[in-house]
């Protein structure tokens, strides 16, 4: 998968990220971060772990900054 469809993929993972379960919303967080480190992002699999530990404890108002955050730089990787 290129670069481009790799992003594509992510912004659509972080936009399905707000519906579902915690456990599949955590899901959709740890294929972002693993998939950021695939694409030599570090800091951004930074943040998006930081989000997962938001949502992990309960810090809702946090993973929505985090998710959001993401979606704004990730969406400058394009």
């Amino acid at each position: 998968m290129t670069d481009t469809a790799s992003i594509e993929v992510l912004l659509a993972t972080l936009n399905s990220a707000d519906v579902g379960s915690l456990d599949a919303i955590a899901e959709k967080m740890e294929q972002v971060r693993t998939e950021l480190e695939s694409l030599d992002q570090p800091e951004l699999a930074g943040a998006a772990g930081e989000a997962l530990v938001a949502l992990r404890r309960g810090d809702v108002a946090e993973f929505r900054r985090g998710r959001a955050f993401l979606q704004s730089k990730i969406g400058h990787l394009r």
